[in-house]
C-alpha cells in the first residue's frame, strides 16, 4: 500500500507543484493584493483558496499526462510508475481527473471568475496531454497558456487589475513555450534547431523582465532575481547546446522548470516589493530539494 502512495504522489511531480503556487502568488502580486498582503492589510483566505485550487489543477494535469503516454512510456521511460506496474491506468484517471475537479471546486470558492479560468486551464490540459503535445507548434504554446492563465487564476483576487494587466500572462507563456521546445529531445538527444529557438525565447523572457521592471521604475530592485534566473537557466542549455545528450538535455529542462519560480519572484518583485519577492524566492529552495525525490519531467 505505502509503495503505491508512493508510485500515485510520484505521478503528481511535487517539485513542479510548488512551481505552480509560485505563478499565483506572482498573479496575486499583479492584482495589487500583494502588496497589502506584506503590509498586513488583507488576510491570506484568497490567496489560500487559489493556491490550494492551482495545486489540485497542476497535480491532475501531470497525473493525466501519465495516463495518456502509459502505452509509450512502456517503452521510452519504463521507470516511470504507470510501465512499472506501481500505478494503474485506472487510477491515474481517477485521480487526476478527481484534482481538476478539486481544482475547479477550491476556486469557486473565490468567485465565479475564479472557477471559470480554473475550468478552462482543465480544458487546456486535458488538450496537451491527449493531443496537444503530439504537435510541433501548438505543443508549446498549448503548454504556455496553461500557465498563463494560472497567472491569471493569482490576478482573478482583484477582477479589475486581471482586465487592466492581462498581458503579464504573455511571459511565462513564452517561457513555458520555450522549456516545451527544449524538451523535444529529452528522450533522444540531437534536437538543435529546437534548443537554439528555446535559447532565443529565454533571451527575450529576459528582456521582457527588465522593460517591464523599467516602465514601472523598479530595475535596481529586480536585477538580483534576473541575474540569479540568468544563472541557472542559460549555462545547463548552452551545456546542452554543446553536447546535445538526451541527460543534458534533461538537465536543461529540469533547470528550465524549477526556475520558473525566480521568474515569478522577479515579476512578483515589480508589483509588490522585494520583500514580496523573497517571499516567493523561499519556494525554490522547496521545489529543487523535491526535484531530488521526485522527478520533474
Amino acid at each position: 500500500m505505502q509503495r503505491r502512495l508512493w508510485a500515485y504522489l510520484q505521478l503528481m511531480r511535487p517539485a513542479n507543484l510548488v512551481t505552480a503556487v509560485a505563478d499565483i502568488l506572482l498573479g496575486y502580486a499583479a492584482s495589487g493584493a500583494g502588496a497589502a498582503l506584506v503590509e498586513q492589510e488583507v488576510g491570506w483566505g484568497t490567496l489560500g483558496w487559489l493556491i490550494v485550487s492551482t495545486v489540485c489543477l497542476y497535480g491532475g494535469g501531470v497525473v493525466l499526462n501519465d495516463y495518456f503516454d502509459a502505452e509509450l512510456d512502456r517503452t521510452e521511460r519504463p521507470e516511470r510508475p504507470i510501465p512499472r506496474g506501481d500505478a494503474t491506468e485506472t487510477g491515474a484517471q481517477l485521480l487526476g481527473g478527481g484534482l481538476l475537479l478539486a481544482g475547479i471546486v477550491t476556486a469557486g470558492q473565490v468567485s465565479l471568475l475564479s472557477a471559470g479560468l480554473a475550468m478552462l486551464i482543465c480544458v487546456l490540459v486535458v488538450l496537451y496531454d491527449a493531443w496537444g503535445k503530439h504537435q510541433s507548434w501548438f505543443g508549446p504554446l498549448n503548454m504556455g497558456l496553461c500557465r498563463g492563465v494560472n497567472l491569471l487564476l493569482g490576478m482573478s483576487a482583484i477582477p479589475a487589475m486581471l482586465y487592466e494587466r492581462w498581458y503579464l500572462a504573455l511571459i511565462p507563456i513564452v517561457y513555458i513555450a520555450a522549456i516545451t521546445m527544449i524538451s523535444r529531445g529529452e528522450v533522444h538527444g540531437e534536437n538543435q534547431p529546437a534548443l537554439r529557438g528555446g535559447l532565443a525565447l529565454y533571451g527575450l523572457v529576459v528582456l521582457s523582465i527588465l522593460t517591464l521592471a523599467f516602465t514601472e521604475d523598479s530595475l535596481y530592485t529586480v536585477l538580483f532575481f534576473v541575474v540569479l534566473f540568468g544563472y541557472l537557466i542559460f549555462p545547463p542549455l548552452l551545456r546542452a547546446l554543446r553536447d546535445a545528450a538526451p541527460q543534458n538535455i534533461g538537465k536543461a529542462v529540469k533547470a528550465g522548470v524549477i526556475s520558473l519560480i525566480v521568474l515569478d519572484a522577479a515579476l512578483a518583485t515589480v508589483f509588490a516589493g522585494w520583500q514580496y519577492g523573497l517571499m516567493v524566492l523561499i519556494l525554490l529552495p522547496l521545489s529543487m530539494g523535491l526535484g531530488r525525490l521526485f522527478a520533474v519531467t
